[in-house]
């Protein structure tokens, strides 16, 4: 990652090292943008109080700690050498060679080694026994050369790294540079003396033949000689060899020259070249050593190792070593489109809340990223630059117009995934990729915003897993384009979903333990004023149609689950807003400072637990009379009761019972509910005024015998009405609605015959599976009806629709618009999908009690009922400290556990090893070891000395028999320890 602001005070503590035995641990820059996040998730669960975010959070800080250990974990596993070249000279490169080794099979990770001026990233692959690599770092200046290198290996998704430094096994010497064109040495004459030294190359007398040596001149081979009678038995070539008692050789003297001592070193080692090259002898004369005059590859070496000791050494200037994650300066396509798919599901749930317009939007912009895959690393043009520019501009202005603000439910969580697509669009490097998956993490988080059902956590877990595996091919280095893979970049790298899948289950313990015992506020951190979030079911008004659309939304609204006997379908009344203030045109809810009605039971109650949906409205839809209101609401003085809307569901513990209410009800509410607009409706108002010389009850009857005696029609899709006398043009020209149509015009009729009147919104009936105590009542079991004040009887419910289609109340709302007369169902028999319906209705009942509603409170219960007293007691954190120990065992495994290799043979030799508890050196051959083994237990060299060699027959030999691998593993079996 590139550099970005400094961190806040605790990431830079979380930044420092821990030594571990395979080097030192740190997260990465990476590594802290996750944590980061994860913090920032959970700031966002607690405001929220998301239940199922908590699972989430808890899970990537799982992953965040599983990744130290399984990243520290391999970096025991992987053993790598660093061979240096024979010898290197000043100014050129040195081929360095890595040795490489990874114990057993495991998830492919990113290597790199940063040396002196220069770095190199490579990909240790799934399984690999053994492989090298070259590296080629620049030799600045002669004498001993420290490449300074450090290795550092990442976990699998490129969070932690574990460093530690790379030392070579042998050191490099470095030559110093020749001279191009130095001058001609200066030269002392050989007289007499031993073989080494008047034995020269000269141009004097033939004495004699010897074997040809790599740097002779080939114009002293004698052809003649080597393909004749004195040719030699392996078919070499033979040189003349000439005795030159007077010859002259070269006088070498480092203090015969002036200069500094690299000017010094240079020309020494241009003459040391070209004598050499010359097959001339000559002497080194080195402050404190001497070489005396001699000639050959060897005298050569010697004399070169001699001048690259000379002090003192200069230090060259080391150029800095290029950043081995150069990859991330562009998009890797191993990585590109996988992240894409896992984008294209992060953002599938918000398509049914998104405006078409923006649906289409992120659509086309994450389709244009995919179509650049095609060019992976290809620049965005300025042009495209602009463009996304504007477009984000103009998506941010269009959800203002639409919801007419950007902070609410609905504008905010559009306004966040809008910016993704267009960061996707936006990508030009590995950087931005890696920003891409944690922004996916942030928007799948706020998914639990609208939904906690366990479709959207099954959904959260798919996505988790893919983006988890997204951030794994992140973290894993490109191809290097038109160069030769080298062996460990070649291999083949395991499917993606399978590093987050294995990571997010070691990561499940944690989070369980985090999700049950972690602290749940009782109130948010902060609140603000929500505009433009979604509302459904009844508002705080109605007019003719709204309840017919809300009618064919089939979502559930409610789910009640009774003590007891389900009440029969007719008397389920959920009630919800009663609508007292009538305009002509709607009724609407007014808020009336009066005292509570008076509420004298006249029925057996009934004890349920109501399972709301979240609305937006702040109605809860009880029976028919609630006793007492639920914690957190209260019951209003026309009976409704009402909380605060929440955004997930909530469960409410109910009781209800026939009531006789409001008798003593007072007058000022009494005339309020006989109000009517004037100058409306004008033929209803006769009619219902032709009542008014018959009782209350008698009105009451003489309107609902007006609706079944005429040929009305309960429908969906009934005329429009005008927005004058609508009652009249309702009563005497359509006769055709829905619930909302009769209520209404049966309240205008009962006030205009002096009853008070109002209406009642919510929902009537519901669906019960054969056995069961749950009524599942979905929207389009919306209903209105009325209630009316009956003196000595109270508010006495009438619900017109009855008159017309009776059904509604005995069936259900579909039936009773084909069939309004039905007296049963018509829905068909209950058939696979109903049944995988209502086992899913009853998995959601259970879902919301066990996780979606684990509250404060809940959770204060959940510990006391296991003996861990209140949250910050002392067995709260007793228990804690246990249960976190407990859930941390998997990773203690993941770190102290060693891989096993995956070849049989292999694995069997690595038993052995275990056996002796004597482990092989990297890269050391079965031969080398079993040797080993026997000098340090002489009583098991037989036995290991037939171990070595059936492994040898095994391992490189043909295709290994089931048999024989048999008889290894006896062997290795056999073999005990002194």
């Amino acid at each position: 990652m590139t550099p970005a602001a400094p961190f806040p005070s605790a990431l830079q503590q979380l930044a420092r090292p821990l030594d571990t035995p395979a080097g030192r641990l740190r997260p990465t820059r990476s590594g802290l943008g996750f944590l980061l996040a994860v913090l920032v998730s959970l700031v966002g669960c607690i405001n929220y109080d998301l239940s199922l975010g908590y699972a989430l959070t808890f899970l990537l800080a799982g992953v965040w700690v599983t990744s130290a250990a399984y990243g520290t974990r391999q970096a025991r596993e992987a053993q790598v050498r660093l061979l240096a070249p024979a010898h290197g000279t000043a100014g050129e490169a040195g081929e360095y060679r890595l040795e490489l080794r990874r114990l057993g099979a495991g998830l492919p990770f990113r290597a790199e080694v940063v040396g002196a001026g220069s770095a190199l990233a490579f990909t240790f692959p799934a399984q690999a026994d053994a492989a090298s690599l070259g590296w080629s770092l620049p030799l600045p200046a002669r004498g001993p050369h420290d490449p300074q290198a450090r290795l550092s290996l990442y976990d699998p998704l490129g969070l932690w790294r574990v460093t530690r430094p790379l030392v070579p096994e042998q050191p490099l010497l470095v030559w110093p540079r020749p001279e191009a064109q130095p001058p001609a040495p200066p030269q002392e004459a050989l007289v007499g003396g031993t073989e080494g030294t008047r034995r020269v190359r000269g141009e004097q007398d033939f004495s004699g033949l010897r074997p040809y040596v790599p740097g002779d001149p080939t114009r002293r081979i004698s052809w003649r000689h080597s393909a004749g009678r004195e040719a030699l038995p392996g078919g070499g070539l033979l040189v003349r060899e000439t005795d030159a008692p007077a010859a002259l050789a070269a006088a070498l003297d480092w203090h015969a020259l002036s200069g500094d001592p690299e000017a010094r070193a240079s020309r020494l080692a241009g003459w040391v070249r070209d004598l050499s090259a010359a097959g001339l002898p000559f002497s080194l004369t080195l402050p404190g050593e001497r070489l005396e005059t001699a000639q050959g590859e060897a005298h050569r070496q010697r004399a070169l190792a001699a001048l690259a000791r000379v002090e003192p050494l200069t230090p060259a200037a080391v150029p800095a070593a290029p950043s081995p994650s150069g990859w991330q300066a562009r998009l890797l396509p191993h990585a590109w489109p996988w992240t894409l798919a896992a984008v294209a599901w992060v953002l599938l749930p918000g398509v049914t809340r998104t405006p078409v317009w923006a649906t289409l939007l992120m659509a086309a912009l994450v389709g244009y990223a995919w179509r650049r895959e095609a060019r992976p690393g290809a620049p965005v043009s300025a042009l495209h630059l602009n463009a996304l520019a504007l477009l984000a501009v103009a998506a941010v202005g269009g959800l203002y117009l639409h919801y007419g603000t950007l902070v609410g439910l609905e504008a905010g969580t559009n306004l966040l995934t809008l910016l993704l697509a267009l960061k996707v669009a936006e990508s030009r490097s590995a950087r931005d990729g890696v920003l891409v998956v944690l922004l996916g993490f942030f928007i799948t988080l706020t998914h639990f915003l609208h939904s906690m059902s366990p479709l959207q956590a099954g959904h959260a877990l798919v996505a988790s897993v893919l983006l988890l595996g997204a951030l794994h091919l992140w973290s894993l280095p490109a191809r290097r384009g038109g160069a030769p893979a080298a062996p460990l970049e070649a291999a083949p790298v395991p499917p993606a979903w399978r590093a987050g899948l294995t990571l997010a289950a070691l990561s499940l313990p944690l989070m369980l333990t985090l999700f049950f015992f972690f602290p749940r506020p009782a109130a948010p951190l902060w609140q603000f004023q929500s505009k433009g979030g979604a509302q459904t079911g009844l508002g705080s008004s109605v007019r003719a149609g709204d309840v017919s659309e809300l009618a064919q939304d089939t979502a559930v609204a409610f789910r009640a689950t009774f003590e007891g006997a389900v009440p029969p379908q007719a008397e389920l009344y959920w009630r919800g807003p009663v609508y007292e203030a009538y305009d002509g045109l709607e009724w609407n809810v007014v808020r009336a400072n009066v005292a509570a009605p008076s509420v004298q039971p006249t029925g057996p109650s009934s004890r349920y637990s109501l399972l709301q949906e979240p609305s937006g409205q702040p109605w809860v839809l009880a029976l028919d009379t609630v006793q007492q209101a639920p914690q957190g609401t209260l019951v209003t003085s026309a009976l409704s009761v009402v909380g605060a809307p929440g955004s997930r569901a909530t469960r409410y513990a109910l009781t209800s019972a026939p009531s006789r209410v409001g008798t003593d009800e007072g007058q000022d509410r009494l005339a309020y509910d006989l109000q009517l607009p004037q100058g409306q409706n004008p033929r209803a108002l006769a009619l219902a005024q032709s009542w008014k010389r018959l009782p209350p009850e008698q009105r009451v009857q003489a309107a609902l015998n007006h609706f079944a005696s005429s040929s009305y029609s309960y429908t969906l899709s009934p005329p429009l009405l005008p927005e004058q006398d609508r009652v009249d043009a309702f009563l005497f020209g359509t006769q055709a609605g829905f619930c909302e149509h009769y209520a209404s015009a049966f309240g205008f009729l009962m006030r205009a015959a002096g009853v008070p009147t109002r209406l009642v919104g919510g929902y009537q009936g519901g669906e019960t599976a054969p056995g069961s105590q749950t009524v599942t009542v979905r929207q389009s079991f919306a209903h209105v009806w009325n209630e009316v004040w009956l003196q000595g009887q109270g508010w006495v419910r009438v619900d017109p629709t009855a008159a017309v289609a009776p059904a509604r109340t005995r069936t259900d709302p579909q039936t009773a618009l084909d069939n309004p007369a039905a007296t049963t169902s018509a829905r068909p028999a209950r058939g696979l999908w109903q049944r995988l319906s209502s086992g899913y209705d009853r998995l959601q009942l259970e879902w919301y009690d066990l996780v979606v509603n684990f509250d404060d409170q809940t959770q204060q219960g959940a510990l006391a009922g296991l003996g861990f007293g209140e949250v910050g007691g002392r067995r709260y954190w007793a228990g804690f400290g246990g249960l976190l120990g407990l859930a941390l065992l998997p990773l203690l495994w993941v770190w102290r556990t060693r891989s096993r290799p995956s070849e049989p043979a292999a694995r069997a030799l690595d038993d052995l090893t275990r056996r002796l508890d004597l482990p092989r050196e990297p890269g050391e051959p079965a031969g080398s070891y079993t040797r080993r083994a026997a000098a340090r237990y002489p009583q098991l060299a037989g036995q290991l000395n037939d171990i070595a060699r059936l492994y040898n027959g095994l391992r490189y030999g043909p295709d290994p028999s089931p048999a024989d691998l048999a008889k290894l593993r006896r062997q290795v079996r056999g073999v005990k320890r002194p």
